[in-house]
């Protein structure tokens, strides 16, 4: 660990502004958690909603004596037409609610120039969603660093195709065609791509801001690991021209089981109690179910993910997105009498779980998931395979990563990518991939690739590791960069 970088006043203050979604600011967190263990002051930018979250979230840290903080803003959301409680993206249900949300977002520009005007901070890590905050940081003369939240397998796939735009080339939604001047020989169809690439939207223009401002940005902070990409890191940098520093997985900075229980919001289940539930388990023997802050599932399906899991006859824990309009004992998804008949073999956890404890246990042998990069990253890093399931946003092309890449998952063989509601998978289907996750040959050469990466992992966080010497870089870079700026002023 690099010590603290000498006296009070040569100590780098770095400012975090995460977009407000779940799967955009728990690694947000992580990061200024890292950054401050590496001898920087980090603050981090929320607004009074989620104040309690994040301040929960690096209370340790804080006792700790690292110089780590919280301070907020305040989403316009009346100026938008937004009720006051829609402060978050997953409280988003509508296309149309969405694009109310996102302006109300970028009505903050005074208020983030405000505090950079009072807190003098030496850079600024904002979200990819937040463009606007390139100008900002330009005109204090600071650094913005741009973060993503994905692989660099899924920024430089994704870059290629709107460069290149393979899909207008073929004839029909289902036609496979391949990435062009990508590595890997990676197919895709029109149907797997997010709507922006499919119809001009006003989310297409949108987008092209967001890479522009990328472009002028001093560069990117990926939470990945060289090793765990090395062609697409070198794609990235050199093909599509990107300054980046790979510094992840983030999660890692979360040494205690404690540090792990609290990240992200207020676990609905009691964590000593799934860690007892899940010491009572064989190695290897449960499969963990969880897809994510934002999608959601109709009853239909859940109902199909249920029968599944239990013809199965696996052990498993399931998260499902709590329903605040319906009572439990109401759920029309659930068979009858299905949890007196699992209750030895099944947890369902309603609302939240504390997900990288879960996957870090060795009970669990594999994980069903969305593809959102933070949940497929937590599972390479605790060596655990998967099943597939992608939904929305670049999830598609996570799933070609893990199962054609990486080759630590299969697919549950979804076709179709939809903003909001994932498209319908039939119980045989759930049936069989929980099987073939669990229990075949290839999921035993699976686990073993995965338990190699979650090894690299590590490796790469510890001191002289790649991701570690990429943050001593960086931050050594932007040591030189407020150097230089002081000599100006």
């Amino acid at each position: 660990m690099i010590g603290q970088m000498g006296s009070e006043n040569n100590q780098l203050h770095i400012f975090f502004f995460p977009l407000m979604a779940p799967g955009h600011t728990i690694p947000m967190i992580d990061m200024a958690k890292l950054f401050a263990i590496r001898g920087c002051k980090s603050t981090l930018i929320t607004t009074p909603h989620d104040e309690l979250t994040f301040l929960k979230s690096i209370a340790k840290a804080k006792d700790s004596g690292f110089d780590i903080d919280v301070v907020t803003v305040i989403l316009p959301l009346k100026e938008v037409g937004l009720p006051e409680d829609c402060d978050n993206l997953n409280k988003v249900t509508s296309v149309e609610i969405r694009k109310q949300f996102m302006r109300a977002i970028m009505m903050l520009d005074r208020q983030l120039e405000l505090l950079i005007e009072t807190l003098a901070p030496d850079c600024l890590i904002s979200d990819m969603f937040l463009p606007w905050t390139t100008e900002i940081a330009a005109k204090y003369k600071i650094p913005r660093l741009a973060f993503h939240g994905t692989s660099a397998f899924s920024i430089a796939s994704t870059e290629c195709v709107r460069l290149y735009e393979p899909h207008k080339k073929v004839s029909c939604d289902s036609e496979p065609f391949i990435i062009p001047n990508f590595p890997g020989e990676i197919t895709m169809s029109r149907m797997q791509l997010p709507d922006l690439f499919r119809e001009e939207t006003d989310f297409t223009k949108f987008y092209n801001e967001v890479k522009e401002s990328e472009k002028r940005s001093f560069g990117v902070v990926m939470n990945s690991f060289y090793e765990l990409e090395p062609a697409y890191a070198d794609h990235y940098r050199t093909f599509l021209g990107r300054r980046s520093w790979f510094i992840g997985p983030l999660s890692l900075c979360n040494k205690e089981t404690e540090d792990k229980a609290h990240r992200g919001n207020q676990a609905s289940i009691d964590q000593h109690e799934c860690l007892k539930w899940l010491d009572s388990k064989q190695p290897n023997s449960v499969i963990y179910i969880c897809f994510g802050s934002m999608a959601n599932f109709n009853a239909a399906q859940l109902h199909e993910i249920a029968v599944g899991l239990e013809a199965s006859g696996q052990q498993f824990i399931w998260v499902v997105k709590k329903d605040p309009n319906v009572e439990e004992r109401k759920e029309e998804w659930l068979p009858d009498g299905y949890e007196s008949r699992i209750r030895n073999k099944g947890l369902i956890i309603r609302g939240w779980a504390p997900q990288v404890l879960i996957l870090d246990h060795e009970a669990i042998g594999g994980f069903v998931t969305h593809c959102g990069w933070n949940s497929t990253l937590e599972a390479i890093t605790a060596g655990v395979p998967m099943v597939t399931w992608p939904v929305a946003a670049e999830q598609f092309f996570n799933e070609k990563f893990v199962t054609q890449v990486l080759k630590v998952g299969v697919s549950i063989g979804v076709k179709q990518w939809v903003r909001l509601f994932g498209d319908n998978v039939k119980s045989e289907r759930v049936e069989d991939a929980v099987k073939r996750v669990l229990g075949s040959e290839e999921a035993e050469e699976m686990r073993r690739r995965a338990k190699a990466l979650a090894e690299m992992a590590r490796g790469a966080v510890e001191e002289g590791g790649s991701s570690w010497s990429d943050l001593r870089a960086l931050l050594q870079e932007l040591g030189q960069q407020r150097l230089a700026h002081i000599k100006k002023i």
